[in-house]
């Protein structure tokens, strides 16, 4: 019997006992584990040997989960430090418990998403708890890190799914194929097998010389596994955001852009938000360590925007009655909302006066200090967008959205009364789930109120809204959680198979 050198070579190297392992079979025959691998199947359809195929699992730990067998669980030591501070007894600060647990960065933001989850306390209004009865020995996730990073194996399987969620984990799953000589192999090796001279090319020599009449050509096997080549595609939340843009100007709105590292008083100021409100706290905001501050603001506009905060605006206006300080005004910070870019075109300081009737918007990046679960992350893409005109009521603003979300597809939009600084009336929307049928929030709107807009120079209505694209994303892909879409826990094969439909 001739065969090809390669197929001989697995087939002396194979063993009629037990079954080999490619990569065995590769080091025994010098050869490639990818040639062996096509020479075995060519012999498994000669019936000269059987091959048989397992899916091994391995789990190793990321530097981030070897980080933490060392230092321990950033919940866990945040724990301990409220212990310290006696808050299993009465409420401590969070800021001196944080503090004193050494947690920086962005261990911070996981502790304190993991604390409440595992019941090691509470966190309320900047105060937290712990309860007495809490044991971080049981920690199921923390004792999981400790054997993967002793034995290499994880006796409580039903913690995988949160070390990978949380990036402490990974599992690598790779495809075992083992070689078995059958019955026909060994009576073919008895008998005697030869090296068949092959020729796996065909080449312009051969067909000028007429060889090729002569020479035996190799035979490929069109069905042997091949190597997975993931093309690139455009992300989803791309598309859903040219798509989102290609509604928008077919609805008639302009499309707006400003910087993402802005002054305090584009981005608080101008919307009536009083300078003591606590989402313009240092736990909300990222403030810019250099530079800090931003130098040019229009003089008459910071006058007039001071005058509403201190007196109100006309007859009835009260104002805050608060401390009003241009220091803090001009502190430079990663904008919270894209609102900012509102502030700036209804001033009329980016491309001149608008008159009315104008419609703008834009799809950017907002940053913002969340809490991360499914449906918030640091970073988020928001959904801006504004119309000036006369006498706009909230049934125009209804209509706009039922308009717009329309063009996905969702037609069950639910309005709920809300309060924002810079509104009134406001609402906030709701979208329903199309996997859990949970409604999530997908946006915050009303009609802004006089106390923004007289000091911006506009003396018509202005009604706007902040969306969010993710949420949109969500409801239009049945992603269950925001993190699948983007960031460092994406699911990218979800990303690969994900389509934006319209």
């Amino acid at each position: 019997m001739q065969l090809p050198e390669s197929q001989v070579a697995v087939l002396e190297a194979a063993n009629a006992d037990e079954a080999t392992p490619v990569d065995a079979l590769a080091a025994a025959t010098d050869l490639p584990p990818e040639t062996v691998t096509g020479a075995a199947f060519e012999l498994e359809e000669q019936g000269l040997v059987a091959v048989t195929e397992r899916v091994d699992e391995t789990i190793s730990l990321t530097d981030e989960g070897r980080t933490y067998v060392g230092d321990g669980l950033p919940e866990v030591r945040l724990y301990e430090a409220a212990l310290e501070a006696g808050a299993d007894a009465d409420p401590a600060p969070m800021g001196q418990v944080i503090g004193s647990s050494g947690l920086e960065g962005a261990a911070v933001d996981i502790a304190l998403s993991n604390y409440a989850r595992k019941g090691y306390g509470s966190i309320d209004s900047g105060e937290i708890t712990a309860d007495p009865d809490a044991d971080p020995a049981a920690d199921p996730e923390a004792n999981a890190l400790e054997s993967l990073a002793g034995e290499g194996t994880l006796d409580e399987s039903n913690v995988l799914d949160q070390l990978e969620r949380r990036g402490l984990a990974e599992v690598a799953e790779s495809t075992v194929r083992e070689v078995e000589l059958t019955e026909q192999g060994v009576t073919e090796l008895m008998a005697g097998v030869e090296t068949a001279e092959t020729v796996g090319q065909v080449t312009p020599e051969l067909l000028t010389s007429g060889e090729w009449e002569d020479v035996k050509f190799a035979e490929y096997n069109v069905e042997a596994d091949a190597e997975t080549v993931e093309g690139g595609c455009v992300h989803v939340l791309r598309e859903m955001s040219e798509r989102v843009k290609d509604v928008l100007v077919g609805m008639g709105f302009e499309e707006m852009d400003g910087p993402h590292a802005d002054a305090d008083f584009w981005i608080n100021d101008c919307l009536f938000m009083p300078q003591d409100h606590p989402a313009r706290t240092h736990w909300d905001r990222f403030a810019l360590e250099q530079p800090t501050h931003i130098d040019d603001l229009p003089e008459g506009l910071v006058e007039r925007v001071e005058r509403a905060h201190r007196e109100g605006v006309g007859e009835d206006g009260e104002g805050y009655h608060s401390p009003w300080d241009e220091d803090f005004a001009r502190a430079l910070a990663l904008r919270g909302h894209t609102t900012s870019l509102s502030t700036r075109y209804l001033s009329g300081t980016e491309i001149g006066e608008i008159e009315p009737p104008a419609r703008f918007f834009s799809v950017e990046k907002a940053y913002r200090n969340d809490t991360l679960d499914a449906t918030h992350l640091l970073e988020f893409y928001q959904i801006e967008g504004w119309v000036m005109a006369e006498d706009l009521s909230v049934r125009d603003l209804m209509g706009t959205f039922e308009e717009f979300y329309a063009q996905f597809g969702i037609e069950d939009i639910q309005f709920k009364p809300h309060y924002n600084p810079y509104t009134e009336p406001s609402f906030e929307l709701f979208g329903t789930h199309p996997t859990t049928g949970e409604l999530i929030e997908i946006g915050n709107s009303g009609i802004f109120r006089e106390e923004m807009l007289e000091p911006l120079g506009v003396d018509c209505d202005v009604m706007a809204w902040g969306l969010a694209l993710e949420r949109l994303a969500m409801l239009a892909t049945g992603a269950e959680d925001i993190r699948d879409l983007h960031g460092t826990l994406a699911d990218l094969e979800f990303l690969r198979n994900a389509e934006v439909t319209y």
